[in-house]
């Protein structure tokens, strides 16, 4: 088959990708099938990652279709006509959240006594607790501000809620205010009486706002909330990385606003006051039709008593569950061992470092770390190997964006326990997940080694799926102790034996694995490509994607979120399907699978399909060469691929659908995973 010219219909924009996969969570929050307390996850979600994109995405792309300091995505897709289109889906998706919120969440959750009441709704009883609930916790952290020529407009930070007041002094003069409302106070509170009615807190304040302001006469109310950008970088080529992490995270509290979410609440004043303040334009205002923020909602999922409005547990297994001493290593010496969390259990990882943290034969502990827990026992089991005389360099990625304050706190705190921190490297992000432990066995050193897809976060490790390998392979270990000798600026960036490192080579290498497919398909020998993946927007790959599709190569993608392919298209992509999962847990694994003429290639590893991993982050991709891992691996696969329950299918047109779910043949792949890795 010839392979075909490309032109600039055959991709899809990353943030119009982006979009479809927060509507693919919230079909989640809508799923009548899915407990309520789990809608209300799911909802909350939406709305925390509708947050991060405007202080990320939105920000930059006004930034440059103003500015016109870039006309075109990386796709050559004109970026103002994408922006506009944006607009208008983003302001489609705010209105649906709030559906699933009055129309769907909120009579679910009725249906199982949970009730969120308004003060009319409340007894005197339930009042009177309110009333003293308002003056003893909640009026002590307010402050009123009023706003007239010599109090000006205050600065507010991002993400809080406020109220704007409209009202009249002695004189009927009419003048405004301003309150703040701080995010250490609870945001919905539960009343006696029945024993699970709640009120939010913007009601409480709204009942008690002549009380606020006592000496004016309250008009009008509107509850506000901004979202401010957030897109700024460390400067490539800084000379004090921890001190340039820390000047950004103050710039970026003091970004634009690029958001103006307003309560329907209150008069056109207020609105007129506000977005004449802020200086937002009317696309930038959102008017909600419930509470503003509705990622509470995620904190009141753990308010829930009864399992059964939550998914059941599953039951997840420990390989190394009865592994002491130096039993481990003896286990690692014979064989590698594959990890596939939550459906194994990240205390394996634990496991791992505690028992060389006390281990006598353990020389040294190298580790990268990119986001952990705010206290994790992997810093602890570090601190702990460096109480034990052991030698521990831990490489702290001080840029992983909202991260940054988190990691700063645990990166001095290891430096103080005495570990040795590198705090990343100028112009890259270390986003690779590896440990290498070196220990002395008789006259010899060996290192054994982990690697995986996931951050060593054992909080998220619990609905984050991510697959990890354990081994003391010569070659790979050899090649992790050059990757950490570039990382500490001791050596260059070799050409790896059996590791694939970004930014030098991991493009490359996939290319060339996906010719070799090609190859292979134009000889008439079977050819086949399975990526699962995060995100694929990588233009390079995914035209040499269209060539395989093209000349014959069957290719499958399972891609969680952005996707910049179009798949079945007639003459292009016929040859690919792309699906996404989106269920209970994260889809965060990253898989690459190639046919290879029958001895199939698999790796797995750290890295997206995108730019930013290809070319701005140190990636690793490790082989999986042991034949009764590869055989898993394959099957994982194939359970992925037979999901009929979580999966959407993309389509010619860019658009997504369910999977067709036959009643009689129900396919859970998260579900069956936890079954399967406990064989």
């Amino acid at each position: 088959m010839r392979c075909v010219k490309l032109g600039k219909k055959i991709y899809t924009n990353r943030d119009l990708s982006w979009l479809d996969f927060n509507n693919r969570v919230l079909e989640e929050a809508n799923d009548i099938e899915n407990p309520v307390m789990e809608c209300a996850k799911f909802l909350g979600i939406t709305s925390s990652n509708l947050d991060e994109f405007f202080m990320t995405r939105v920000s930059r792309m006004i930034n440059n279709v103003e500015k016109k300091i870039k006309k075109k995505d990386s796709f050559g897709l004109k970026l103002k006509k994408i922006f506009k289109k944006l607009e208008k889906n983003i302001h489609k998706f705010y209105k649906k959240q709030y559906k699933c919120y009055r129309g769907f969440l909120i009579p679910k959750l009725k249906k199982e006594g949970i009730r969120f009441l308004e003060i009319d709704d409340l007894d005197e009883t339930q009042k009177i607790y309110l009333k003293q609930y308002f003056k003893d916790t909640i009026s002590p952290v307010l402050t009123p501000l009023a706003i007239d020529s010599t109090r000006p407009f205050p600065f507010l930070v991002g993400r809080n809620l406020n109220v704007a007041v409209e009202m009249k002094d002695e004189k009927n003069n009419i003048l405004f205010g301003i309150v703040s409302v701080p995010n250490i106070l609870q945001r919905y509170i539960k009343v006696p009486g029945q024993e699970h009615d709640y009120v939010l807190l913007e009601n409480i304040i709204n009942w008690e706002i002549n009380n606020i302001f006592e000496l004016y006469n309250v008009i009008s109310t509107k509850f506000f909330r901004i979202t401010r950008s957030s897109d700024l970088e460390i400067p490539e080529d800084s000379l004090n990385l921890l001190q340039d992490v820390k000047n950004t995270i103050k710039k970026r509290k003091r970004g634009d606003v690029v958001r103006l979410e307003l309560s329907r609440e209150g008069n056109k004043k207020l609105k007129k006051f506000l977005s004449k303040n802020f200086k937002v334009k009317k696309y930038d205002i959102y008017e909600s039709d419930g509470p503003l923020d509705l990622g509470f909602l995620s904190k009141f999922y753990k308010e829930s008593w009864n399992p059964k409005l939550k998914f059941k547990p599953e039951n997840s297994i420990s390989i190394f569950k009865n592994i002491t001493g130096n039993s481990l290593f003896d286990m690692l010496r014979k064989q590698d061992v594959l990890v596939y969390h939550p459906f194994t259990k990240f205390d394996d990882v634990i496991s791992f470092i505690k028992l060389a943290a006390k281990d006598p034969n353990v020389i040294s502990i190298k580790q990268t770390l990119y986001r952990v827990s705010g206290n994790s026992p992997v810093v602890d089991a570090l601190i702990d190997a460096v109480d034990n005389g052991k030698q521990v360099t831990a490489f702290v990625e001080l840029k992983a964006r909202f991260d940054e304050e988190n990691n700063i706190l645990w990166a001095q705190k290891l430096e103080n326990s005495g570990c040795h921190v590198i705090h990343g490297i100028p112009g890259y992000k270390i986003h690779c997940k590896c440990i290498m432990i070196v220990r002395k066995e008789g006259k010899n050193i060996r290192r054994y080694v982990h690697l995986g897809t996931g951050n060593y976060n054992d909080i998220t490790s619990k609905y984050y799926t991510d697959v990890g390998l354990f081994t003391s392979n010569k070659k790979i270990a050899e090649d992790v102790s050059n990757l950490f000798n570039f990382l500490t600026g001791f050596s260059e960036n070799k050409n790896y034996k059996k590791l694939v490192v970004s930014p030098h080579y991991t493009r490359d290498t996939i290319i060339s694995l996906i010719d070799n497919e090609i190859n292979n398909s134009k000889k008439g020998i079977k050819s086949k490509i399975i990526f699962k993946v995060n995100s694929i927007l990588d233009k390079k790959i995914i035209d040499k994607l269209y060539q395989a599709s093209s000349c014959g190569v069957k290719i499958r993608l399972i891609v969680r979120g952005m996707c910049g392919i179009i798949p079945e298209m007639k003459g292009v992509s016929e040859n690919i399907k792309v699906r996404s999962i989106v269920g209970k847990l994260l889809e965060h694994s990253r898989i690459f699978y190639f046919e290879n003429a029958g001895d199939p290639k698999i790796y797995v590893g750290s890295a997206d399909l995108m730019s930013r991993n290809l070319d701005r982050r140190i990636e690793v991709l490790f082989p999986i060469e042991d034949k009764i891992i590869k055989s898993r691996i394959m099957t994982i696969l194939k359970i992925i691929l037979a999901d009929n329950m979580n999966a959407r299918i993309l389509d010619s047109h860019g658009k997504y659908h369910r999977a067709i779910c036959d009643a009689g043949n129900k396919i859970d792949s998260q579900h069956e995973l936890f079954d399967f890795m406990k064989i």
